[in-house]
């Protein structure tokens, strides 16, 4: 153990030792505030395990970073041999792994892929966004504490930028001009460890897929130790990536496979996104109801709490709380689409179909292809939930993205084809779904029949297309 490192003990690493400054920051209201954060949104309801938080996912990142981070310095590959990963390099990918989900609201993904673009629609939001705003706050709150703290590691305001930038993901979609202010481009294999844009090989997956798969009862054959084992940072065409050795390729192949099944069975699960749907219809009807103190004291809304992040961070999942116990008759409906979902008297699931990548652009071409579906109901009382499975790029192969080495040329590294690693892996690697949900029983004969119909008819249409080609 290094000196002065806390040690946690966690059910998927083990003893995780935190350098002094991350255990600073865990120490923080701020940071605390993700301990009331469901990891999984409404899987809580449908799954009895998923009752994991933020808290702990976020730790998990940060010692898996360090541990990724250090495994590359020491390879001491060819590449590295101009550049030198520093103690500071290790500490500020550390501290951004720790950081990455400080701006999660209630019910993790929930809050910034449905709530806020229903309620903000004059601002393009993510949750990234808002833990980069949550970092900076947390280092002006606490007294200037913790931005001390950092000055005493030797931090520099450059580092900083470095770890909201960690925080905030790489972009490879430039890769010609390099646009970061924190690291220079020969440093730009650290902007893969936390947040890696460019084939999803994070280990911020890593530790969720972990933790997700052994909280929810489902296995998982991906070993994010043997990446770590088996990473190297080689230069490929004037690059300097995070490559593996050609032997992990099958092990890769089963972590995007282990993320298509949790998507499949516990993120997407049928009863999970209607759970969901209701929450978020219900804190949408809130909003105007429920305010937080911000700065000077102004009151805010949950959907003006993103701009102020003194009132953000005091919102967390105990919001459904404050509308259950209310008794604002403004609230009622809200409180009654709660109860609902606490006595599982939940929107009726009608039917599902599977389909092709693409077959629907979004939500509302669905919608207008299914108008025979929706239309004997009232009031919106017919949900349609179009769900696109895949391995993380679209219809993409992930495994397109990234280069392998070889035991005998371990300082070059170049893509594996599919058909090398084996010939039984997926032909395709993204497709659609699509779910009718019916929101009073009285419709939902009429509206199963006509699904039931629908689905035939697309069914066969999409066969007869295929067969013309």
């Amino acid at each position: 153990m290094e000196k002065d490192r806390k040690v946690f003990n966690d059910p998927i690493h083990g003893n995780i030792e935190l350098h002094p400054l991350c255990v600073k920051i865990v120490d923080t209201p701020q940071f605390q505030r993700l301990r009331f954060i469901k990891q999984l949104g409404g899987a809580y309801f449908v799954y009895p395990g998923a009752a994991h938080n933020r808290f702990e996912h976020s730790i998990g990142v940060c010692h898996l970073a360090g541990r990724l981070v250090r495994a590359l310095r020491d390879q001491k590959s060819e590449a590295l041999k101009d550049v030198e990963i520093t103690p500071v390099d290790e500490l500020c990918v550390e501290v951004a792994g720790l950081c990455h989900d400080l701006g999660h609201g209630p019910f993790s993904h929930l809050f910034d892929k449905t709530i806020i673009p229903a309620l903000r629609t004059d601002k393009k939001w993510a949750h990234e966004n808002g833990s980069v705003d949550m970092f900076r706050y947390m280092l002006k709150a606490n007294d200037g504490l913790l931005e001390k703290e950092f000055e005493k590691e030797g931090m520099t305001s450059t580092d900083l930028t470095f770890i909201e930038e960690l925080i905030a993901g790489h972009d490879e979609t430039s890769p010609n001009k390099w646009k970061y202010k924190g690291r220079t481009e020969k440093k730009g294999f650290l902007y893969e460890i936390v947040s890696n844009k460019r084939n999803g090989i994070d280990v911020d997956k890593w530790d969720y897929f972990a933790r997700d798969c052994h909280m929810l009862g489902i296995g998982n054959n991906f070993n994010h130790d043997r990446c770590i084992a088996f990473s190297r940072v080689i230069d490929v065409n004037g690059e300097r990536q995070i490559c593996f050795r050609n032997k992990e390729a099958a092990n890769l192949y089963d972590m995007f496979h282990t993320r298509y099944l949790l998507h499949n069975r516990a993120y997407q699960h049928k009863t999970n996104n209607i759970i969901e749907y209701m929450i978020s219809e219900a804190l949408v009807l809130a909003n105007d109801f429920i305010t937080y103190p911000g700065q000077n004291g102004k009151q805010r809304k949950m959907s003006e709490a993103i701009d102020d992040m003194e009132a953000y961070s005091l919102l967390n999942d105990s919001v459904i709380y404050k509308i259950l116990e209310s008794t604002d008759p403004r609230l009622e409906k809200s409180k009654q689409i709660l109860l609902r979902v606490l006595r599982r008297d939940l929107y009726k699931f009608v039917g599902e179909e599977r389909f092709a990548h693409k077959m629907f652009k979004d939500e509302f071409d669905i919608k207008d292809d299914m108008k025979n579906v929706t239309s004997i109901t009232e009031d919106d009382n017919t949900i349609i939930d179009l769900v696109n499975l895949n391995y993380g790029k679209k219809d993409m192969n992930p495994i397109d993205f990234v280069n392998f080495y070889s035991k005998g040329e371990p300082d070059k590294a170049e893509p594996r084809h599919k058909e090398d690693v084996s010939l039984l892996l997926p032909k395709d690697f993204a497709e659609q779904l699509v779910r009718v949900y019916c929101k009073d029983p009285k419709f939902y004969t009429n509206v199963k029949k006509r699904f039931d119909t629908w689905s035939k008819n697309t069914k066969k249409s999409t066969k007869k297309q295929k067969t013309s080609k």
